[in-house]
């Protein structure tokens, strides 16, 4: 056994002439299709952070393992869905996919939610079977290990050692000889340096600032550690904190203001960061946040956002959370409109149909002008657009704001309805000026939300407007009427989105009240309830299962 990384591996050949040693993942088991690696290993650790190294590039080839929600008919994608008879559902695909030295987030199919990626010894991407993948899992990874001949033969002489993996030979040199090249060369880099700047004011970020703001449909910048910490100014003014980690502000060279958000590595999903690059990285709406960039470097996971300077909308629907002055009712009726055309954009504006799955205040936020930006795509998900019912393996979302079918079976199918319902619980929250409280109670004696509104609207309260004009008082009442068809309890009684904003941007006179929202249609379909996981994005800071 050898220990790589805090974890063991089987020893299955060790060559002392090429100081070369073969590994096996104590998961891969001969005969066995089911059985992977236990372990995260990839190429870069050893590239970067292990004693070992492997031989060559050219000897190894990265291997994806995912669940996907249909058939992938692509040749790139070896089933072993047939192999796979605990599979806990039977509209799961499970595949492997082989790449070159790496993969990109969009070689994935947007039905395909990852697994696990690991290392394996090299195979020529193209019409591989599960064999294939098996055979080269069971032959192992070849590592090098020059670097102890190094020690034994230059480092202990104080001689500099370079290493050749290609002859497994090392050549020990005066460090003597190595500066003065060294010296000369950095003296005649420095020289042209100086006469490049003088030519040249703008930074690398400048020229790829203006570039995605020519050519908007390129995917965010991928940003180094040591970037991250230059934009920051070594993370000194810090935004706020949640379970997902911390938020800093930071300026990019052009003089941009973002927002860096710092993933706690233990908190963080893998596949909730994939979604947020791979998603918004595509999107450009004025109501939806815009990415600038990411950073994945070891532990050090980061998202980089366009900053708001005002935050996030539950600081001024909920006055608890702040000392922020109260928004008027026809700036919050202008918020609705925004974070509606957001959310129509996604379900209808892109070449996907982009579901949110976790509309609420937090997620929504406020730039220099209040404009709304719907934020967080770490629970999204991307289906076809002819696709009318979608299939997901968990409730996604925030308590008192996911839909009641992503619950109860008999209710309807998943669909863009459950962005409604959340829209819905949404407006309610900014009419009312309180927090919703969980609207799959156990008890019928806890207040039901939506029904604690519909009565104040229908015994004519206020809602506590004060001084309002007539205006926004309509303003109200169709955020209320509009709020309380989205959240009826069965998709199908629900408007589109589409509809919904027809509604709000229409005549109140032309708006008709729909049915009173009640538990009891929830506590029928008790007999009925699904049982799934909740997928939370705790991690990416936008989700808490206790409402907040």
């Amino acid at each position: 056994m050898v220990n790589l990384e805090g974890e063991k591996y089987y020893v299955a050949d060790i060559n002392y002439d090429h100081y070369t040693i073969r590994v096996v993942d104590p998961g891969v088991e001969k005969g066995n299709c089911l059985s992977t690696p236990l372990f995260f290993l990839t190429r870069e650790i050893f590239y970067y952070y292990s004693t070992y190294y492997l031989e060559w590039k050219g000897m190894t080839s990265t291997a994806v393992l995912m669940n996907c929600d249909q058939p992938i008919s692509d040749g790139s994608y070896i089933p072993i869905t047939p192999c796979n008879a605990t599979s806990s559902s039977s509209q799961a695909y499970v595949y492997a996919q082989v790449g070159g030295e790496s993969m990109e987030v969009g070689d994935i199919k947007y039905s395909c939610t990852i697994l696990r990626t690991f290392a394996t010894g090299f195979l020529k991407p193209g019409n591989l079977s599960m064999s294939d993948l098996q055979e080269a899992l069971l032959l192992g990874l070849e590592l090098s290990f020059l670097d102890f001949r190094c020690k034994s033969e230059c480092e202990v002489k104080r001689l500099y050692c370079k290493r050749n993996y290609s002859n497994y030979t090392v050549q020990c040199t005066k460090p003597m000889v190595i500066i003065g090249r060294a010296v000369l060369g950095i003296l005649c880099l420095f020289a042209y340096l100086i006469y490049k700047f003088r030519r040249r004011h703008l930074s690398l970020d400048d020229d790829i600032e203006e570039f995605l703001h020519n050519y908007q449909n390129l995917r965010p910048i991928k940003y180094t550690y040591s970037d991250i910490k230059k934009m920051t100014h070594n993370f000194k003014h810090k935004l706020g904190q949640g379970g997902f980690g911390s938020v800093y502000k930071g300026k990019l060279r052009s003089g941009r203001i973002v927002a860096v958000k710092m993933l706690v590595m233990s908190k963080a999903n893998g596949q909730d960061f994939i979604n947020e690059v791979a998603t918004i990285g595509r999107i450009h709406h004025v109501n939806v946040v815009r990415l600038v960039g990411f950073c994945i470097q070891r532990s050090k996971w980061t998202l980089i956002y366009d900053y708001m300077p005002n935050g996030s909308l539950d600081k001024f629907v909920f006055l608890d959370k702040g000392n922020n002055i109260p928004l008027s009712w026809e700036r919050l009726y202008k918020i609705a409109l925004g974070v509606g055309r957001g959310i129509e954009y996604l379900h209808q504006g892109c070449d996907m149909q982009i579901l949110h799955f976790d509309i609420k205040p937090h997620n929504i936020l406020l730039d220099e002008d209040f404009t709304p930006k719907v934020s967080d795509f770490g629970l999204a998900k991307l289906y076809s657009t002819d696709e009318s019912i979608v299939s997901i393996t968990a409730a996604r979302g925030t308590l008192g704001y996911i839909a009641p079918e992503l619950f109860y079976k008999n209710i309807g199918g998943v669909s863009f309805k459950a962005d409604v319902y959340s829209f819905g619980m949404l407006l309610l929250e900014m009419v009312g000026k309180r927090k919703n409280v969980n609207a799959f109670a156990e008890h019928s004696s806890q207040i039901y939300f939506p029904s604690w509104i519909y009565d104040r609207y229908d015994q004519g309260e206020d809602m506590e407007m004060g001084d309002a004009t007539e205006d926004e008082k309509k303003y109200v009442r169709k955020m209320v009427i509009v709020a309380l068809w989205c959240v009826q309890m069965k998709p199908v009684d629900r408007p589109s989105m589409s509809k919904t904003l027809e509604m709000l941007e229409g005549e109140i006179e032309l708006l008709k009240m729909p049915p009173k929202p009640t538990l009891w249609s929830i506590e029928n379909h008790e007999q009925s309830m699904v049982e799934v996981p909740i997928s939370s994005s705790n991690s990416m800071g936008t989700i808490s299962l206790n409402g907040r």
